[in-house]
């Protein structure tokens, strides 16, 4: 695994340190697995995760942000249960990551509420580079 960018101290107006940020330059991905960089396999039929079929696309472009220094955090509906078998499937296939979280809450739909700033890419079957797009989104009313 590649070393981890350095995160940036940040302090509000009264001098009290916040939560660390990465430069605008480090992107934080969080990266779906099922369906998105293989096979989509439900939880109830984990002895499919071993021979799930890795999307090559998604391949080359999650090692691609790795070594361009973004980091790369697999979050996964998968539960701990599955984390020897995605682990071992991850290295078979040469996937490169800082990290993987497990646990993500089933059934879509996500609204993800956070003090910093969330950029949402909803995967539609091919990971390419990114490009800028301006969508409606939803705010907290000021």
């Amino acid at each position: 695994m590649k070393h981890k960018p350095e995160l940036g101290v940040i302090k509000n107006e009264k001098g009290e340190t916040l939560s660390p940020i990465f430069s605008d330059e480090t992107k934080n991905f969080l990266i779906d697995i099922d369906g998105t960089i293989c096979d989509d396999i439900p939880n109830e039929e984990p002895e499919r995760m071993v021979t799930a079929a890795v999307y090559p696309d998604a391949l080359e472009i999650v090692n691609k942000w790795f070594d361009e220094g973004h980091i790369i955090t697999f979050f996964t509906s998968r539960t701990e249960a599955h984390r020897q078998v995605t682990e071992a499937w991850l290295e078979k296939h040469g996937f490169k990551y800082h990290g993987i979280l497990f646990g993500k809450p089933r059934g879509g739909n996500y609204h993800w509420v956070d003090n910093h700033i969330v950029k949402a890419t909803r995967y539609k079957g091919k990971f390419t580079d990114l490009v800028v797009k301006t969508k409606e989104i939803e705010v907290f009313k000021s």
